[in-house]
């Protein structure tokens, strides 16, 4: 979405049940990740990114994701020109996950 690197949920789905290393990075509001949430995600609100940066791990792959992908193509973007070149964004986002991986899921607007 909008020229960043990007993965789908069926992809990132198969590398946690693979166990591949990798970071996942929410940039959602709080209440929004009370609602659902991919396990292990760390919550980084995309307004506080800028300034919490040092909380993120830079040599691993990073998959970014919000709630379609708006926020998380927008923090690929700016994690890429800070030096992050492993981040991508999940195509759809929180919401395509749940579609696709886990109907299970919580979905909200």
């Amino acid at each position: 979405m909008f020229g960043v690197p990007e993965v789908s949920v069926e992809a990132l789905n198969r590398w946690l049940q693979e166990g591949k290393e990798l970071s996942l990075l929410d940039v959602r509001e709080p209440q929004e990740y009370e609602i659902c949430r991919i396990g292990g995600a760390r919550l980084i609100p995309l307004g506080q990114l800028r300034t919490r940066l040092d909380e993120l791990e830079g040599g691993k792959d990073m998959v970014v994701y919000c709630h379609t992908g708006s926020r998380s193509s927008a923090a690929v973007r700016f994690l890429n020109s800070t030096g992050f070149k492993n981040a991508v964004n999940l195509k759809g986002g929180i919401d395509e996950w749940a579609r696709r991986v886990d109907p299970s899921m919580p979905r909200y607007r």
